[in-house]
């Protein structure tokens, strides 16, 4: 029972902490408040383009954004595709020095202020590459990818078996070898 109960324990702890997990593709930043500036892509070489949207301004919302921290100077977030989220776009400059900068807005209604980090590096994030082709393991391969070779080794594998089988059955049956 009390193994069960661990286990159970366990289980809904390791539920509860991938439910709070932040997804890798965005920064997010918050005032106390709890609105978030989410930054695409959150990890930049110099010389690129940044989208910054939020949803803490409200509905048809606006707000200034600041990303002078890394050298791009102030930026205009507008209603964006989604009715209840401001967007907007700076390009890092080609001087950027790698490093995390703060990036601001603060929305035209209320004044309230928002944050979000962007990460600049001097090489590009590289992505995951999905292995492809063989793995040398020391193992099979004897008779090489021909097809013909391949063949000739099943046939021999086959007579063996086939041969091994009928002497086990002349040996059950008294007849000897």
């Amino acid at each position: 029972m009390r193994r069960t109960t661990r286990l159970l324990t366990g289980t809904a702890l390791a539920v509860a902490a991938a439910g709070i997990a932040v997804p890798a593709g965005a920064a997010h930043g918050a005032d106390g408040a709890g609105g978030n500036l989410r930054i695409h892509p959150a990890a930049v070489v110099p010389g690129s383009p940044v989208t910054v949207d939020t949803t803490a301004c409200g509905r048809g919302g606006t707000a200034t954004g600041d990303a002078g921290a890394v050298g791009a100077g102030r930026f205009t977030l507008a209603p964006g595709a989604h009715r209840d989220e401001a967007a907007g776009e700076f390009r890092v400059p080609p001087s950027a020095q790698p490093g995390t900068y703060e990036i601001v807005a603060q929305c035209a209604r209320g004044g309230r202020r928002i944050t979000g980090d962007l990460v600049v590096s001097l090489a590009p994030a590289r992505q995951p590459v999905a292995p492809r082709g063989s793995v040398k393991t020391g193992v099979g391969g004897a008779l090489g990818p021909d097809p013909v070779q391949t063949a000739a080794g099943v046939a021999a594998l086959a007579v063996a078996a086939a041969g091994g089988t009928w002497l086990l059955h002349r040996r059950a049956r008294g007849d000897g070898i």
